[in-house]
């Protein structure tokens, strides 16, 4: 005989065999008539149950029950039963030591010849310990769960292919801040271009520590944050992996928002950043205010020395009395001249002149404000850096912003506006700021960087305090200062580098 003929539909099995099987099979197996009325028992059920066949043969199956099972189960039990189908389900029962377990029971209808149920099979199992590991699983998930939504930072865990497989509240708060379905794509996108291509052929290449990223909100201002990414191995959950399992790489993203971190270190560095102008202005102020002293009072002296060498001719006794007075004199401009203070070393770094007007406009803006100005600022989307010394130029681009906002700060004048510009022009950078005020005269413009030189006094004109330390600063860069006047009306400044710092 075959082995496909001894396990063919024709072949007949001893009745012997069918009991031996259902005595000797794992499951608590009972067999009862048409009320539940337990006509046999298996050595299982006794394992299960605690009973002995001769204690529950004649006895109904309700006598296994802890009464608290729902009546709505039961109900359920029986209906399908009355319609001839099989129940599947769990049931609280309890041993014969009174202990209580949790069963996962299946009931079939045994069929008479005729088609009417004239038995029930009943098997089942006890699954208390699965109930109290998927409790646990559960209680668990749960938790963590609880924990990642009440943690300050987001959460995101991707899958190998880049699918969102776990996420926490604050994610869910930024994808809705952002206006972005998924913005752990949008982080990783910045942090790891090519992200999606290595995750699956080089997962360790996508991980990152403590990286910050900026993601702008649309009419918004941009959002913040330091990102950290590190590899989770994942099981395969397909089936044909259960005995050649192969983990898979998942990532998982945090970040912390930092945006009011950055706000504030901003705010501090513009603090900073506007004592230290202030504080260059001032010494600035005096180095420039003792040389243009020294420059006026060496012009007197030159005459009296012509004078002493005339009179000594004349009067030698009156001359060597003027000549010891003037030899005083000189000691103390050289006096003078030692306590002028010196210029401050600053070193030489490649500066983006977008940024040194950025950090301009924030240093003013609580004087644009004060004064109504409307500022227009419009740089150029990428503008090369250029060999210069930052805080100098900051001095330059200051003094010509606060001298645009005095020219029209003036009582009644209701045109307020200034623009900042900034452009590539072949090998040279060039900036404009444009203002509407009450423009120039060409007498101002003739004389405006001239040491000592103001308009303050001079019917509202403007273009006069600092202007020459400006001037300066452009030079020391190789660069230069054209005044004009605006198209619009006002004042237009022209400021124009090299980008090899050589003069222009």
């Amino acid at each position: 005989m075959s082995a496909a003929s001894a396990f063919s539909p024709q072949v007949s099995l001893p009745p012997e065999l069918y009991r031996q099987a259902v005595e000797e099979a794992d499951l608590a197996i009972s067999i009862t008539d048409r009320h539940a009325n337990i006509l046999y028992a298996n050595a299982a059920f006794t394992r299960v149950t605690g009973y002995q066949p001769e204690q529950v043969i004649g006895h109904n199956e309700s006598m296994l029950s802890h009464r608290t099972t729902p009546r709505e189960v039961y109900q359920e039990l029986w209906s399908r039963l009355a319609a001839g189908q099989p129940w599947n389900g769990r049931l609280l029962n309890r041993r014969q030591d009174g202990s209580v377990y949790l069963a996962e029971v299946s009931i079939t209808p045994v069929h008479a010849p005729d088609g009417s149920v004239s038995h029930y099979l009943g098997m089942h199992r006890d699954v208390t310990t699965l109930r109290q590991l998927e409790c646990m699983v559960n209680n668990q998930k749960q938790l963590i769960a609880s924990v990642l939504d009440a943690a300050p930072m987001v959460f995101a865990l991707l899958d190998g292919n880049g699918g969102l497989m776990l996420s926490n509240q604050a994610y869910h708060s930024m994808a809705r801040e952002l206006s972005n379905d998924n913005p752990a794509h949008a982080l990783m996108d910045t942090l790891c271009p090519d992200w999606r291509a290595q995750l699956a052929s080089d997962p360790a290449h996508c991980t990152f520590t403590d990286q910050e990223a900026r993601l702008d909100r649309p009419g918004g201002a941009p959002r913040w944050y330091t990102c950290s990414a590190q590899l989770i191995r994942l099981s395969n959950e397909a089936v044909d992996g259960f005995f050649c399992a192969q983990n898979a790489a998942g990532l998982l993203l945090t970040c912390t928002d930092i945006t009011a971190l950055r706000a504030e270190q901003e705010r501090a560095r513009t603090a900073a950043l506007k004592a230290i102008l202030a504080d260059e202005e001032r010494v600035a102020s005096i180095r420039e205010s003792l040389s243009a002293a020294l420059f006026r009072l060496e012009e007197p002296m030159n005459v009296i020395f012509s004078a002493v060498n005339l009179l000594r001719r004349r009067d030698p006794a009156s001359a060597s009395m003027l000549e010891d007075a003037l030899d005083a004199s000189r000691v103390h401009l050289d006096a003078l001249r030692e306590v002028i203070p010196p210029r401050g070393p600053e070193t030489m770094s490649n500066v983006n002149l977008n940024e040194i007007l950025r950090d301009v406009l924030d240093i003013v803006t609580p004087s644009l404000l004060a004064n109504g100005v409307v500022v227009d600022w419009l740089p150029a989307p990428t503008l090369p850096t250029m060999y210069g010394r930052s805080v100098q130029l900051r001095i330059l681009f200051k003094a010509l912003i606060d001298n645009a906002i005095e020219a029209m700060s003036g009582k009644g004048w209701a045109r307020r506006e200034l623009t900042l510009k900034t452009r590539q022009r072949d090998d040279c950078i060039v900036i404009t700021v444009a203002d509407r005020g009450p423009g120039m005269s060409p007498d101002c413009e003739l004389r405006a960087f001239e040491p000592f030189f103001t308009t303050k006094r001079g019917g509202g004109r403007h273009l006069g305090t600092g202007l020459s330390r400006a001037y300066q600063v452009a030079t020391d860069h190789g660069g230069y200062i054209d005044l004009g006047e605006n198209p619009g009306g006002g004042c237009l400044v022209t400021v124009e580098f090299r980008l090899d710092g050589d003069p222009v």
